[in-house]
């Protein structure tokens, strides 16, 4: 029969294993560091497993598979090890920290809403103004739920070494995404794109530096904004070698 499924790019796939987690059927297993499909009767094709890769590596796809069989998926959960924990025995389990790459996993920071201080002396240092996991643009899932009703700072990845006030001056408030058009391998402009069509963006911050590639980067918002066909307000900030704010 022919019905949805999933399908894994292998190349796409960095060997996260999100998607193991978040398939609720257990269809999905690592092997040899990439996700694989286990068998066809144990995928529903509702791609509960999507949002979860940051490399856009699974789709939804019609082709000839056996039917989704719950019988199936219920035996293989019933296999020693796989039955997940009750909700109280999970409750009651500590909190286990995630040890991957943090690029590899959206997640949200929570930071105070009041202005950062800078402590009691002239060397204490800032808190961080990061709220988001990834932030790398080529890493980032555009489904992502931070991006919706975001202020977006799109940087280039010097700027934050260039630009010692970079924290407090334009992260702050804001979802934080990096890239550097110079050494990522494609254009960012499709991926900009779908972002600013699926979500409601309050607003783009473009974060360059003075050098002429990274005129790649505002091109990049420039050709998005206008294929999203939405009135986003945008600005470009360019940042001298030396440190200092050229033009705003």
């Amino acid at each position: 029969m022919k019905r949805n499924i999933i399908s894994i790019d292998e190349e796409l796939c960095n060997g996260c294993g999100l998607c193991v987690t978040a398939c609720h059927e257990g269809a999905i297993q690592m092997v040899d560091g990439k996700a694989r499909l286990v068998a066809d009767v144990y995928c529903d094709g509702l791609g509960d497993c999507l949002p979860a890769c940051p490399t856009g590596a699974i789709e939804i796809i019609e082709r000839e598979a056996a039917p989704f069989d719950e019988a199936a998926v219920a035996a293989r959960r019933a296999e020693p090890g796989r039955e997940p924990p009750s909700p109280a025995a999970a409750e009651a389990a500590p909190a286990r920290p995630f040890l991957g790459c943090p690029g590899m996993r959206s997640q949200t920071i929570e930071r105070p809403a009041t202005p950062p201080a800078a402590g009691d002396g002239p060397d204490a240092p800032l808190p961080s103004q990061l709220t988001n996991w990834p932030v790398q643009l080529k890493l980032l899932n555009v489904e992502a739920p931070y991006l919706q009703g975001a202020a977006l700072l799109i940087a280039a990845d010097c700027t934050a070494f260039a630009y010692a006030d970079i924290h407090r001056r334009f992260m702050r408030r804001r979802v934080t995404l990096i890239g550097c058009p110079k050494l990522d391998e494609g254009d960012y402009a499709e991926k900009l794109t779908e972002i600013f069509k699926r979500h409601e963006i309050r607003s783009v911050t473009v974060l360059r530096m003075e050098v002429p590639c990274c005129a790649g980067l505002t091109s990049a918002v420039t050709r998005a904004l206008q294929a999203s066909g939405k009135m986003i307000p945008w600005q470009v900030v360019t940042v001298t070698t030396n440190g200092e704010i050229l033009e705003e």
